[in-house]
């Protein structure tokens, strides 16, 4: 609790001294920007640029190099006491449940309240400050180590591309081989074919969708809920154990209620009929409490529930978008 005190006595000395040079479309971990800000500059970009850059740094948080996380705190005139304190916690090595201390000799301390801080400046130098100085043409966002550059052509995003792999070699990092790609935005005007045409950014996926439009049905480039952040969602489900669960209805959706809004406001920001799928496995979940609990038989289960959302239509947050 002390280490986490101090943590953040540094962290509010710091971090108003640091804010105002870091980049405009650095989103992460960051006084009034957010993950939808993100999502949103991107979602503009892709309309405008035909090409992304699709970028994943292997393992970043852990491999952060000490040295030069702190010649970047001193670069900004930090004084001693604070460049100290940072060297302490880099370097305090983490503690097993048999007592083995094992030294850390890279990456920031997991769960400090400044690791995000420190994390934004290393990329902010390693990445951000580069990338203003010498493509200042060419946009990104980034969220913490989530980044995402456009470009006009595919020979634009393969130069990029090298010149990135260097950079962040310099920096001790490495991008991911497997999950960096270089993406089309195909849509009604950008009809190339190419193998890859969609990329994963903050829980949603961009890729080519017929939507329908004031002019008609259209291929659009527009993000939606990622495949991924569904299974994700499904899986803190199925770790609930709904269908043992011994309270009312309405207890049930005291305990859901706060979830099911959380996870409506960030997915269902864009597109939220692509969250469709989630919340029709939801009320399967209230269907198969029914049968355990009461006794029912699917059919009856079915109808009781359909019932109860005639009568409190609101009792469950999702039955806005999908009802029983």
């Amino acid at each position: 609790m002390a280490d986490r005190i101090a943590q953040q006595v540094v962290k509010t000395w710091l971090e108003p001294k640091l804010e105002p040079m870091f980049h405009e479309d650095s989103y992460g971990y960051r006084p009034g920007k957010s993950a939808h800000q993100a999502l949103a500059k991107a979602n503009y970009r892709c309309r405008y640029y035909d090409w992304v850059l699709d970028l994943d740094i292997k393992g970043f948080f852990d491999n952060i190099d000490h040295e030069l996380l702190l010649k970047a705190v001193r670069h900004y005139d930090s004084p001693q006491w604070v460049c100290m304190y940072v060297g302490r916690w880099l370097k305090a090595g983490v503690v097993r449940q048999d007592g083995q201390k094992i030294p850390t000799e890279k990456g920031t301390p997991q769960g400090g309240v400044i690791s995000p801080l420190l994390a934004n400046l290393y990329l902010h130098v390693g990445f951000d400050g580069w990338m203003r100085k010498h493509f200042p043409y060419i946009p990104f966002e980034r969220y913490a180590d989530d980044i995402v550059v456009h470009t006009r052509s595919k020979a634009q995003a393969e130069f990029i591309k090298q010149r990135i792999t260097a950079r962040m070699a310099g920096c001790s990092l490495q991008l991911h081989p497997e999950k960096t790609h270089i993406v089309y935005c195909k849509d009604r005007q950008r009809r190339e074919n190419q193998s890859q045409t969609s990329f994963d950014f903050l829980g949603y996926t961009f890729r080519p969708r017929i939507c329908s439009t004031k002019q008609g049905w259209q291929l659009l480039y527009v993000p939606c809920m990622s495949r991924k952040a569904k299974v994700s969602v499904m899986e803190k489900l199925k770790q609930l154990n709904l269908h043992k669960y011994k309270g009312t209805i309405q207890q049930m959706a005291k305990l859901l209620n706060a979830r099911i809004r959380g996870w409506m406001n960030y997915y269902c920001r864009w597109n939220k009929w692509t969250t469709t799928w989630v919340w029709r496995v939801l009320n399967l979940k209230l269907i198969k409490w029914l049968k355990w609990n009461r006794r029912f038989s699917k059919k009856r289960a079915v109808n009781w529930l359909k019932q109860v959302y005639k009568a409190y239509p609101t009792l469950f947050s999702h039955w806005s978008l999908v009802h029983p």
